[in-house]
């Protein structure tokens, strides 16, 4: 069976692409951002993962506010970057892990989801951002992704519970696939922010801080709250944080963190990661 490597959660907000075109890696602004993933990077570059499931949400590009699924399954070969406004970014397209990702979709009809199926998408920021993060920019992506999109955008979005229980049917998926690929899940959104209404510029340090330090160890909290504790928490666009769910839901009861990173601000945004790993 395919082997389930590792969780990563992280954010993928939109300036962190920004300052990598711009070459402000290194700035003093930016610098301690990137730094803090560098023992994340190691540790996978490592461990040589074969797939990335990638759970994200889009931003208006490939659905918007008129049709948006609650979920949906990129099951395509091949993806390219979302031209956001200014042109596609200059990063390689992405290979898809098709195989896997018509495993998994037979698996979640079976289990009573039911995503909407991609055989074509552009991925914006949402999947480009965490795979930068994570993999740097190489001329070929190292890995081949399966991409889960998770309306976080529209009423009404999906529950924190119904995330998780995802999160478990992926792990179903993954023990039952019939190869020795080792796969790699990563959960990405937040950390705290608002964009909009009486709240824009919201963040939530201590939330977040405490989220980083307990989704590993003590997550039960975080799936018994309702979506409006995740706003009220989190701001309205940090309730993306539900999508780490899907990731931690994926693993076992008892992991063991093996890094993590907080930053704040990150352009209107609290960001940061957690990388994870199974005790057995």
């Amino acid at each position: 069976m395919a082997e389930l490597l590792a969780g990563l959660g992280t954010s993928h907000v939109p300036s962190i692409a920004a300052a990598l075109d711009k070459g402000l890696r290194d700035s003093a602004e930016w610098k301690p951002f990137f730094d803090g993933y560098i023992p994340a990077q190691e540790w996978v570059r490592a461990h040589k993962p074969d797939i990335a499931v990638v759970i994200f949400n889009d931003h208006g590009n490939s659905f918007f506010l008129d049709r948006i699924p609650t979920l949906a399954l990129g099951v395509a070969e091949e993806y390219q970057p979302a031209d956001e406004g200014w042109g596609p970014r200059a990063v390689p397209n992405f290979i898809g892990a098709s195989d896997f990702a018509w495993h998994l979709a037979d698996q979640m009809v079976a289990g009573h989801f039911d995503p909407m199926i991609c055989r074509e998408l552009d991925v914006d920021h949402g999947l480009q951002v965490p795979m930068e993060l994570v993999f740097g920019r190489p001329a070929a992506w190292p890995v081949k992704i399966v991409p889960i999109l998770v309306n976080t955008i529209q009423y009404p979005i999906p529950t924190p519970q119904r995330m998780w229980e995802l999160g478990q049917l992926l792990r179903r998926a993954i023990a039952s696939y019939p190869t020795d690929e080792k796969i790699i899940v990563m959960g990405t959104g937040g950390l705290s922010h608002q964009l909009q209404g009486a709240r824009a510029g919201y963040i939530n340090p201590d939330a977040d801080r405490a989220w980083i330090a307990k989704i590993g160890a003590d997550p039960a909290r975080y799936r018994a709250m309702t979506r409006e504790d995740y706003i009220a928490e989190f701001g309205s666009e940090g309730a993306e944080l539900i999508m780490w769910l899907v990731m931690r839901g994926c693993m076992d009861d008892t992991v063991r963190t093996l890094h993590q990173h907080y930053f704040a601000p990150a352009s209107m945004t609290g960001a940061g990661m957690v990388l994870l790993e199974n005790m057995g």
